[in-house]
């Protein structure tokens, strides 16, 4: 008999992993212990006090669109470094590490579905790709989201979170505020409804644009809504913010959304509002509102500038 072997031994060890603690952890709001599988299997919403924790894309679509519908647009549309930017290290690997991180190319994802059976335009944020922030491929992406519902008369539904504006594109992801607002604007015309989830963290640039232009403001409970952080702001006025100060509920009492709504309530009342808003225009059959022919993407030599949006007159 060998004493040393290099077999596998045959008693089972229990490594670090396995013991009591694992799959446990500790909630950010109550500080209460829970277990990862009760997590996932209560939409990522603390069981003990309903904090509603971050998702992917893949599960915020596993939540809201019916099963087999989405079909995902632009995603050929891909970030570059236009100005070479470097801070602590190149642009380049940033975005790199981002799409490893994430598995996404960008921060958002865009496409059509249904919810319900009612077709919509989608744009989901992915807060993993360099805090869901906006930079050029951001803005054109639900620029042409919001033209493809402009073209077959889609209700377009814009999920945010995001820490705002990508500092690294500089004043191209600032552009991108105006392009989107304007863009909006077009559809709002059109009397497209546009309804605008809001959930943690939604701030900056991209609060101070599109997700603040919905016809419908929707945000999920305890989420932090604002243009600066609290930090930021005591800050600069050298005093203490009121308590829950920029948190969905805040905003509520002071009308800057319209609702609150837990994610588990969440599919059902996306729903009934959609179909509020475009059930007249079902029912009546009218011809006008027909969806036209098949859209086709602009050339890159063909892509408005953000002065063509906002100076072109409105149709009378």
């Amino acid at each position: 008999m060998r004493l040393f072997s290099r077999d596998k031994p045959k008693i089972k060890v229990q490594t670090s992993k396995k013991d009591g603690y694992s799959g446990w952890l500790k909630c950010s709001e109550c500080h209460d212990l829970i277990h990862v599988n009760e997590l996932e299997q209560n939409l990522n919403c603390c069981p003990k006090c309903d904090h509603h924790y971050r998702i992917s894309v893949q599960e915020r679509l596993n939540l809201l669109v019916d099963e087999g519908t989405f079909q995902e647009l632009f995603g050929d549309i891909l970030p570059i470094d236009s100005l070479k930017f470097t801070d602590s290290e190149p642009y380049v690997e940033r975005l790199k590490k981002a799409q490893e991180k994430s598995k996404r190319n960008e921060a958002v994802c865009v496409g059509t579905c249904k919810v319900n059976g009612q077709g919509i335009a989608l744009g989901i944020m992915d807060f993993k790709f360099m805090g869901g922030s906006m930079g050029s491929v951001v803005g054109e992406r639900l620029t042409l989201l919001i033209e493809y519902a402009l073209h077959t008369h889609l209700p377009l539904v814009v999920v945010a979170a995001s820490g705002g504006a990508r500092m690294q594109e500089s004043i191209f992801s600032l552009m991108q505020m105006a392009k989107t607002s304007a863009a909006l604007a077009k559809l709002h015309e059109r009397k497209i409804p546009y309804i605008s989830l809001l959930t943690n963290p939604t701030s900056g640039g991209v609060t101070a644009s599109f997700a603040s232009l919905g016809d419908i403001i929707i945000a999920e409970p305890g989420a932090l809504i604002c243009f600066a952080g609290p930090r930021v702001i005591e800050q600069t006025i050298g005093g203490k913010l009121p308590e829950g100060a920029q948190k969905s509920e805040f905003l509520l009492q002071h009308g800057m959304i319209d609702c609150i709504v837990r994610r588990h309530e969440l599919k059902k009342k996306l729903s009934q509002m959609l179909h509020y808003m475009t059930g007249n225009e079902r029912d009546s059959g009218d011809k006008k509102t027909s969806v036209p022919g098949p859209f086709r993407q602009r050339e890159p030599s063909q892509q408005p500038t953000t002065l063509k949006y906002a100076f072109s007159s409105p149709k009378n």
